[in-house]
């Protein structure tokens, strides 16, 4: 994802108060628990998932409901140590302009202030996963959700490798 994707993200982010939630768009593809899961996520994120699926829906002609799930639940792990907008942006800025600080920070403390952003950029697609496993979802969208912010490369023989590359597609282009 390139800066000025992440730019246009945090703009929207910022304005996300402005914009009405389609839970009832939500509530067709996800179960009740999952609607709850759904619902803890900021409303930015929300409307980043919802947009997400969107994307998928205008793009193809059938959308399977895996992918669908994971458009719509790939962020929840956020919820475990949520972020301010700085929080975001500086992780972006970190990520291209001192690359070395990133790495040492994504593996730090969450509770810490300052590494607590990288933290999270890096382990919220497993925790993602961890959550919305116990809401009697398949195996193959914990597995897009778990991997949604992977590289690629390393899964292109993998029999879901091209519902997570849909699923990248989508989640960098909102």
């Amino acid at each position: 994802m390139t800066a000025t994707q992440r730019l246009r993200q945090g703009v929207r982010a910022l304005f996300a108060f402005t914009k009405a939630v389609d839970y009832d768009l939500a509530a067709t593809h996800l179960s009740a628990e999952q609607m709850t899961l759904f619902r803890r996520m900021k409303r930015s994120e929300q409307l980043h998932s919802l947009n997400v699926l969107r994307a998928l829906q205008r793009r193809y002609d059938t959308v399977p409901s895996d992918l669908r799930i994971a458009a719509l639940l790939h962020d929840v792990g956020k919820t475990r140590y949520p972020l301010q907008i700085w929080q975001k942006t500086i992780t972006v800025l970190v990520r291209a302009f001192l690359p070395m600080y990133y790495t040492k920070w994504q593996h730090g403390d969450p509770n810490h202030w300052l590494q607590r952003p990288f933290v999270v950029a890096e382990n919220h697609p497993k925790w993602s996963a961890e959550i919305v496993q116990p809401t009697q979802t398949s195996e193959r969208a914990l597995w897009l959700i778990a991997h949604h912010a992977d590289a690629l490369d390393q899964w292109q023989s993998h029999p879901y490798a091209t519902m997570l590359a849909q699923l990248k597609w989508a989640d960098d282009l909102n």
